[in-house]
């Protein structure tokens, strides 16, 4: 499975993440254009609902940026319900870009960094690390919300457009915009940022190497396979000499 890891890096709880952002979208996009604006961003609330129930049974909590990300979709659903205006959808994307982008910067100058503080305990990079990839990310989000300013301003809702031959509307441009270029965009630019933060990883200290154990050294036996007993000359010092004759001794 390895060619598969390096084909899609992302884990399950990554997976479940980029699911929640932008299946409601694709969603919206098949609604929409099968039965109008009013029936899409019903489509799109209720899937963003579906979304964080997900979320919860994955994480067993609600994670917290992505559950912002779905509470400010179904807010601004309500209010294009509510007013019967798409823009409301379509404007949400560069309100909370642009927010969050803020969010990342203040965070870097009070030297709070946002990313390290959820995703820390999941993954171990230098301060200088963390500082590379939010700054990043602060600009990724400052450029799509650029992009989709220029998109919804340039397609409106009330024309239609021909598009590799399919006829669509404002709306209908600006989802297959956000599904088809910065759906994949941003999948590549998070994998890049992935790659490219494995300098700054800071490995996982080894395991401290256990002490060898030196097994007792055995007695060797004597040859006899027991231990050779000492003989004691329980004679006295004088005995011993007359015996063998020394001077001072007696012969008996």
């Amino acid at each position: 499975m390895q060619w598969l890891r390096r084909v899609y890096p992302f884990n399950a709880d990554q997976t479940v993440n980029i699911m929640s952002e932008f299946g409601p979208l694709v969603t919206m996009f098949v609604v929409n254009a099968a039965f109008g604006i009013n029936a899409g961003t019903w489509a799109l609330i209720a899937s963003t609902v579906i979304a964080i129930g997900a979320m919860m049974y994955v994480f067993g909590r609600p994670p917290f940026f992505p559950l912002i990300a779905s509470t400010v979709t179904i807010v601004f659903g309500a209010l294009t319900l509510i007013t019967g205006d798409p823009m409301w959808v379509q404007i949400k994307v560069t309100i909370f870009n642009a927010m969050f982008a803020g969010f990342l910067f203040l965070g870097l100058y009070l030297k709070r960094n946002f990313f390290k503080y959820v995703f820390d305990k999941t993954f171990h990079y230098t301060d200088e690390g963390w500082n590379r990839f939010t700054w990043s990310f602060a600009w990724f989000f400052i450029f799509t919300a650029v992009m989709n300013e220029v998109v919804r301003q340039s397609f409106k809702d009330t024309q239609i457009y021909d598009v590799f031959g399919y006829q669509m509307n404002g709306v209908n441009i600006w989802i297959l915009f956000k599904i088809a270029f910065i759906m994949p965009l941003s999948g590549i630019y998070a994998w890049f940022l992935t790659q490219l933060m494995q300098k700054h990883r800071i490995p996982e200290p080894e395991p401290a190497a256990q002490p060898v154990q030196m097994e007792p050294r055995a007695q060797s036996p004597s040859p006899a396979g027991e231990l050779a007993a000492i003989p004691v000359d329980h004679r006295t010092a004088a005995q011993r000499n007359v015996r063998s004759g020394a001077p001072g001794g007696r012969s008996v």
